[in-house]
């Protein structure tokens, strides 16, 4: 057997070294029959059995196909055990169109069987010359690094950049790191893959029928502001900027003015261009600065001469969707008080190419804290820029993440479009191309981060984060005086020693009380362990009996009943705290006014994520879900999610703080759900008094959580309980647990920030 699996993995080798190119038959052997050069699927079951050599390993599969649909192709091997759902995967697609596809593969070592399903459904499509060419793991690599730097404009400034930040990863995340990005690159096992989102493309773009009704509710809106779009110009290839001035005159939305002003560009097709478009069109209006003044004063410039009631900032490569404008004007008809407003975007590559869709979250105010998260596309009611001052010098390469801030200083009418509405021109020397592109901006983000703080009147402080520019955790303070119970419910906890010798070193000068609450605890050693914690903490300990049948819920509502304390932390017993500042950053977040639940950074032991803030109706209950769950901790997240300080929806109770009045307000946790969502629930309840909840990367524990209550999906009772309790959650709260409005409805609520192929929200 050995034997074997060495020779196939020999042969896998010396393939993939000689790249051996097979022609694959297609045998059809369900719900497939050929017509007239077509295949036509009868059932919902077509499969096709793939004839003709392979070989394992890493291959690239070439193909061409028509179809008018997109359909997924599912790859499934054999390694001697018959076809299983296990043992498949999609690996590619058809896509609408006639074109030829490629794309790599990997077949397990040993496979000696191939089958191919092209849907589930009764469909129609042509699927031909397909090929398999052996390759190797180190093709792969290469040809991500040659999509990258394709995406990103060329040029050797971003051939540096990317590798630098190569080795960046290498040397915190490993050699398995950048394994993954370059297969999520290239579209390989991901569904947040270039390839997924080209899918996306397709199902979300304007068909003409589309068009036509956009056109009909613009006519019917009652509501029709003029937005003035503020472009400052400077030195950029005329190819560029025509594409970006055409992006403005094309909005189906018409009541616009381009307000452009060129920094005194040296390079002569500048103010030829731009006298052209504004002779051609009275709604672009364009000021020739004398002197160049850089990116503030230019955008102050086109702000000057603007009409509108509010602004959209555009840069002067990139591009706006054609329907950019309107979904901005329909939010307004819906919601006139709309004083800001943001959407999600992509990058363009220069040869045109769609990437990097950043789907974000609605707003956020501790997270544009943490990064310039809101970015494009950006419309701001003009007023309020004035009011502020526009654009502040001294903070360019940053001046849209400074204003951003300062506007979200005078106005809570914060709004955000879930739809790409503007493509970043990724060219070598834009930051597009990658934070390395522009390293002035990190610190001009630095300054309006650390501005913000003074105005504001925030006691903290900014930390910068080693490798990654534009991202900045701000760390409130530990002013006050206040007494924090941290409660600990267990039953013969056998981490609970660990649990409160890893506190104690931590809390040495604080103010505080643990509460033990011991629920149906037998061993001797357990109450040993009581006495010897008794006798060193004395009264800083109360241990307190719960004689009832476990219901997590009750327990720390009977704890809170014997609290002291104006702060409240639940902890569970097998918690060990690794961060030496964790009392006094989640202190200083709690006590803020605006803020409930404050939640921490929870790491399994074998340095995997098991808690990064609880995304609503992810999983498959759609209760909640960890979006990050079980990746390496050293995994930056989605667009630096596990780097940023945080709202979410809700936190886990496994280590959670809270002031002792609102969690008596809101009525304290839900007993009907005796293990699982309660922490769900009860942050769910502060959210709807308008109380923010945060995570916080920066204070981090291990919990050692299979040690003790185990997976709930391991029996078929703690499934059954985790359904009803899923469900109970589900009725008490309804469609709220599938928007939540920290997760984008283009991602996925089945894989954590994974694309959602289906979502299609131009209807």
């Amino acid at each position: 057997m050995k034997l074997g699996r060495f020779k196939d993995k020999l042969t896998s080798v010396i393939t993939g070294i000689f790249r051996i190119k097979t022609k694959i038959r297609l045998k059809p052997i369900s719900d497939l029959r050929k017509s007239g050069g077509e295949w036509i699927s009868d059932g919902n079951d077509p499969a096709f059995l793939i004839e003709g050599n392979f070989f394992g390993g890493w291959n690239k599969i070439s193909y061409f196909s028509q179809s008018e649909e997109y359909i997924p192709l599912k790859l499934y091997w054999d390694i001697g055990e018959g076809f299983s759902e296990k043992d498949s995967k999609v690996i590619c697609a058809i896509l609408p169109g006639s074109l030829k596809y490629e794309q790599f593969i990997y077949i397990p070592v040993g496979t000696i069987n191939l089958r191919l399903d092209p849907g589930e459904r009764e469909l129609t499509f042509g699927l031909e010359n397909l090929y398999f060419r052996k390759t190797t793991r180190l093709d792969v690599l290469l040809a991500s690094f040659s999509r990258i730097l394709k995406e990103r404009g060329g040029g050797l400034v971003t051939f540096k950049n990317i590798i630098n930040k190569t080795y960046r990863t290498y040397k915190t995340q490993g050699l398995k790191a950048i394994w993954r990005k370059a297969k999520s690159t290239l579209g390989i096992d991901s569904e947040t893959s270039a390839q997924a989102y080209q899918i996306w493309i397709i199902q979300n773009q304007l068909s003409d029928e589309d068009k036509l009704k956009i056109n009909r509710e613009v006519e019917q809106f009652t509501y029709k502001p003029l937005i003035s779009i503020i472009l400052p110009v400077y030195n950029v290839d005329e190819i560029w900027l025509r594409k970006c001035i055409d992006s403005v005159i094309n909005q189906i939305y018409p009541n616009w003015e381009l307000c452009i002003a060129d920094d005194a560009s040296p390079k002569p097709h500048i103010k030829k261009v731009l006298r052209e478009y504004s002779e051609r069109d009275a709604r672009i209006k364009v000021v020739f600065r004398e002197k160049n003044g850089h990116i503030s004063e230019s955008s102050n410039t086109a702000l000057s001469i603007a009409q509108g009631e509010f602004i959209g900032l555009l840069d002067n490569d990139d591009e706006l969707t054609i329907d950019a404008l309107y979904e901005n004007v329909r939010l307004l008809n819906e919601h006139p008080d709309a004083d800001m407003i943001y959407s999600d975007e992509d990058k363009i590559s220069v040869e045109g190419e769609r990437n990097s869709p950043f789907f974000k979250p609605d707003w956020s105010p501790d997270l544009l804290m943490t990064h310039m998260y809101v970015c494009h596309f950006g419309v701001y009611r003009t007023s309020l820029v004035k009011k502020i001052g526009g654009f502040r010098n001294g903070l360019e390469g940053s001046q849209d993440f400074d204003l951003a801030l300062r506007v979200s200083e005078l106005t809570h009418n914060i709004y955000h479009i879930p739809k790409i509405l503007y493509h970043w021109r990724t060219i070598p020397e834009s930051t597009a191309s990658g934070p390395g592109a522009k390293n002035y901006t990190h610190y001009a983000g630095l300054k309006a981060v650390n501005d913000a703080i003074q105005r504001r009147g925030i006691d903290g402080y900014i930390e910068e984060l080693e490798g990654y520019s534009n991202f900045y955790r701000v760390h409130y303070n530990n002013r006050i005086d206040s007494l924090v119970s941290i409660i600990i419910p267990t039953r013969d906890g056998v981490l609970l020693d660990q649990c409160l010798s890893s506190l104690t070193k931590t809390l040495l000068d604080k103010k505080y009380e643990i509460i033990i609450v011991n629920n149906g605890s037998s061993l001797r050693d357990t109450y040993l362990l009581f006495e010897k914690w008794k006798s060193i903490l004395k009264d800083q300990l109360k241990i307190i009996t719960v004689d009832e049948p476990f219901n997590y819920a009750r327990i720390n509502n009977v704890a809170v009943e014997n609290a002291s304390g104006e702060l409240l932390l639940l902890l569970n017993d097998d918690i060990e705290v690794i961060s030496s500042n964790w009392f006094d950053d989640m202190v200083g977040q709690a006590v803020r006014e605006e803020l409930g639940a404050v939640g921490a950074f929870l790491i399994y032991p074998d340095k995997t994520i098991q808690h990064s803030g609880l995304t609503l109706g992810l999983g498959k209950q759609r209760a909640a879900g960890d979006g990050h769950h079980n990746r390496p901790i050293t995994d930056p997240g989605y667009f630096g999610a596990m780097l940023s300080v945080k709202n979410v929806s809700a936190v886990t109770a496994a280590c959670l703080m809270v002031k002792k009045e609102i969690y008596l307000k809101v009525g304290g946790m839900d007993e009907n759900l005796s293990v699982a969502y309660n922490d769900v629930d009860f942050c769910l309840k502060l959210r709807s008094e308008s109380y923010l909840n945060i995570w916080l990367p920066y204070v981090q524990m291990i919990h050692h959580e299979s040690k003790t209550r185990g997976d709930d999906l391991l029996s078929n009772e703690k499934l059954i309980r985790l359904n009803k309790e899923a469900l109970y959650l589900q009725n008490k709260w309804g469609n709220i647990l599938l928007e939540d409005p920290y997760y984008n409805p283009n991602l996925s609520l089945d894989t954590g920030y994974a694309l959602n192929i289906e979502a299609s929200l131009i209807k």
